[in-house]
């Protein structure tokens, strides 16, 4: 069994929400296989206790924009690592320490990973092709 398309699509606007407000090494992992209370995790850290209350706030800000609010809200006042809960997703925005030390992408290794590009990154250069432009040769 893999993710409901609708946890697919509250997952990919939690991860674009996270992304929107500079959230790093963000991730979508399918745990429906492993887990019945939920289908999928989303993964962001922050360098900051600071940058992970705005990350939590646009997740929360973007989601409910499209009716989905959290039935539970973990580690706010902390603000190291926080857990919003929307049932079929699951999102922990982490302190990039606490990401480092709980590796959840290691504890969730088996399952697939969904999809994630952020739309507002810049396109990457294609092998050969520069990503700036070099002073021509003399």
């Amino acid at each position: 069994m893999t993710a409901s398309v609708e946890a697919r699509e509250t997952a990919q606007l939690a991860a674009q929400a996270a992304a929107d407000k500079l959230a790093t090494d963000v991730s979508i992992v399918d745990v429906s296989d492993r887990l019945a209370i939920t289908d999928a995790f989303v993964l962001a850290s922050a360098p900051s206790e600071r940058q992970v209350q705005a990350i939590v706030d646009e997740v929360e800000d973007r989601l409910r924009e499209h009716g989905v609010k959290p039935v539970r809200r973990e580690g706010v006042a902390e603000a190291r690592w926080v857990l919003l809960d929307f049932v079929d997703v699951v999102v922990h925005v982490q302190h990039a320490e606490e990401r480092a030390y709980y590796a959840l992408e290691r504890l969730w290794k088996d399952c697939p990973t969904i999809p994630f590009v952020d739309s507002t990154a810049p396109p990457a250069a294609a092998d050969g092709d520069p990503a700036e432009p070099q002073a021509p040769a003399r």
